[in-house]
């Protein structure tokens, strides 16, 4: 059975609970993950996965709360593999490819680490106590640009992304749908309630949406253009026919109790399906 592993379900705001977005879905002997925000290499680990684990990871935007943690993974996913294993493909709107070669290029501002563990003897004897083999090989991610359509496909598994309206023209932002055999599963990224989304996830058992506060806070603060809010996730789940809807990316403000029961009975009134309202490590069988 198919996995969902909500690794980081908070926002750009830290608190003790919950912070940037990450997720994971282990799919057979496949593990996918969906953004790589604070920590996710941390909490990959914590969740009983590892990063050698991951071999295709997919970008919704580059935000920090959604990327930060990516050099800190590709380094991690090349040092621990001791020349093993593939070269992670890495898929993502524009920036993509200029941000992987950015870090870990030729002139990247992580070349230096690379290059002392490519180069030094004692780096070299960890490699090899490894299970390396000498000449040891710089990391290599493969990264694309991608836009909207299918983007990838595995044994078990294919991916379409749809595009998702947030901060638009200054960052592009896509969506995600999984089918697998065991079901279909849409990671929305940040986004507003829009016909793309909707679409791409229509019919789906398992939306993973962003739900940044209540929705009428959120509309008297002025933040409700280019996110979700609480009855916006149920609009668009409702619209789209998902079976479950699971909340992510929530603010300080949904982390109580109280302010979760309150928005559970409102957002009931509009979508008939399962509400989950996520916690970090969180696993979710498809």
């Amino acid at each position: 059975m198919a996995e969902i592993f909500v690794l980081g379900g908070g926002t750009p705001t830290p608190t003790s609970e919950r912070f940037g977005s990450s997720h994971a879905l282990r799919i057979g002997d496949e593990l996918l993950m969906f953004d790589c925000g604070p920590a996710a290499t941390h909490k990959l680990v914590k969740a009983g996965l590892f990063p050698t684990q991951v071999d295709n990871l997919f970008f919704t935007h580059h935000h920090f709360d959604h990327n930060i943690d990516y050099p800190c993974f590709l380094l991690c996913r090349w040092d621990q593999a001791a020349g093993r294993g593939e070269e992670l493909n890495v898929y993502g709107p524009a920036l993509t490819e200029e941000i992987t070669q950015g870090l870990i290029g030729e002139n990247g501002v992580f070349s230096a680490d690379w290059r002392a563990r490519v180069g030094h003897p004692l780096s070299q004897q960890i490699y090899v106590n490894r299970g390396g083999t000498l000449p040891r090989i710089p990391p290599n991610p493969q990264a694309k640009n991608v836009g909207p359509g299918e983007v990838a496909s595995g044994k078990d598994w294919q991916v379409t992304a749809a595009m998702a309206e947030h901060v638009q023209p200054f960052l592009d932002s896509l969506a995600y749908r999984v089918d697998t055999p065991d079901g279909s599963v849409v990671f929305t990224g940040d986004t507003q309630p829009c016909q793309s989304v909707i679409d791409l996830a229509r019919d789906a058992d398992m939306m993973l949406c962003m739900c940044w506060d209540d929705q009428e806070v959120m509309k008297q603060s002025g933040e409700a253009s280019g996110q979700c809010g609480t009855t916006g996730a149920a609009e668009m789940a409702q619209e789209s026919g998902v079976k479950k809807l699971v909340l992510v990316h929530m603010g300080p403000a949904l982390s109580a109790q109280e302010p979760f029961y309150n928005a559970n009975l409102a957002m009931q009134r509009i979508y008939q399906g399962d509400i989950v309202f996520s916690e970090e490590l969180l696993k979710i069988d498809l």
